[in-house]
């Protein structure tokens, strides 16, 4: 089976394509009707939003129309610039720059390597015992010892939560589901939509209805009426698209319900960071969206739950 020929996955895609291109019309609609700076300005970033979603709609149907391998690329790709974009903001020093080499150039193909060859065992502890290990020895060798604890760590989240938690997500693809062969690819596009569109929701719903922030110190334009609308309405989405999962209704409903929760505390646990470096946004490599890290902050905590939760309870 291909992606290009599954009915379902057609549906759901196609379903995506239509919302965007209403969010277009109804974007542009709005922007003629904007008469206050505050309102053109809202509008300005409601509309390079949605942009920057059919940027990263187009990227992954091309990358999925060339197969899993296409999908594992793209991942890769984007652990690499999330690792760059959380290594600008760390203070390294000369003396990590061969271990960072190695970070970016073995560490990274040889995970995703191990993805698309479905070698689970050796995925799963790669980074968080092989390389946690290197980092520390490789950068005493270089006999700098300032602020060397602080650098190591930093280095070892930042391999932890850009490479190691994203590669999850394409990890869905070397799952063995009984009764849903060949189409774990939908899986995949599953928890994206519910991710993402969960993040989308907390947003729409903050700015209509959003009265009191959980976190003020951290993201003050995270509210409780966000929080709720939005963790609802994906979590409904995530149950009413059941039929493209190996899951049951109910299940759905829980699978969905445990990524939402821990999208926005991957999104919250990010602001935090951002907000402790004195910046707003990772990168800006994507219009109205900040930097790919800022759009995948969700996606990093979502998958390795997601991944294990299908993997315990649903193969063989």
């Amino acid at each position: 089976m291909t992606l290009v020929l599954d009915r379902e996955f057609a549906w759901v895609f196609g379903g995506v394509v239509v919302l965007l291109a209403i969010a277009t019309a109804v974007g542009r609609h709005l922007g003629g009707r904007a008469e206050t700076d505050a309102a053109r300005a809202t509008v300005a970033n409601l509309n390079a939003r949605i942009g920057a979603w059919w940027v990263m709609t187009a990227v992954y149907l091309a990358s999925v129309l060339v197969g899993p391998v296409g999908a594992v690329i793209l991942f890769g790709l984007l652990s690499f610039w999330a690792l760059r974009e959380f290594i600008t903001l760390t203070p390294t020093r000369r003396a990590d720059h061969r271990t960072l080499f190695v970070a970016f150039f073995l560490v990274i193909p040889l995970q995703y390597w191990l993805v698309a060859t479905r070698w689970y065992g050796f995925f799963s502890i790669l980074i968080p015992v092989y390389a946690f290990l290197y980092i520390p020895i490789r950068s005493a060798l270089s006999g700098d010892t300032d602020r060397f604890l602080e650098r190591i760590a930093e280095i070892q989240w930042g391999l932890m939560v850009c490479v190691y938690c994203v590669s999850h997500a394409p990890a869905l693809l070397m799952l063995d589901i009984p009764g849903y062969g060949g189409e774990n690819a939908k899986l995949l596009l599953y928890l994206i939509l519910v991710v993402e569109l969960s993040d989308v929701l907390q947003y729409v719903w903050g700015k209509l209805f959003g009265r009191r922030p959980i976190a003020p110190t951290v993201s003050p334009n995270k509210t409780v009426e966000g929080f709720v609308g939005g963790i609802a309405s994906a979590t409904a989405l995530g149950t009413a698209l059941w039929w493209m999962t190996p899951f049951r209704p109910w299940q759905a409903a829980a699978m969905a319900l445990v990524a939402t929760l821990m999208g926005f505390a991957g999104g919250l646990t990010m602001s935090a960071i951002k907000r402790d470096r004195g910046v707003k946004d990772f990168g800006h490599v994507l219009a109205g969206h900040g930097g790919v890290l800022d759009r995948i902050d969700s996606l990093c905590f979502a998958g390795p739950v997601f991944f294990h939760l299908t993997r315990y309870f649903f193969t063989r």
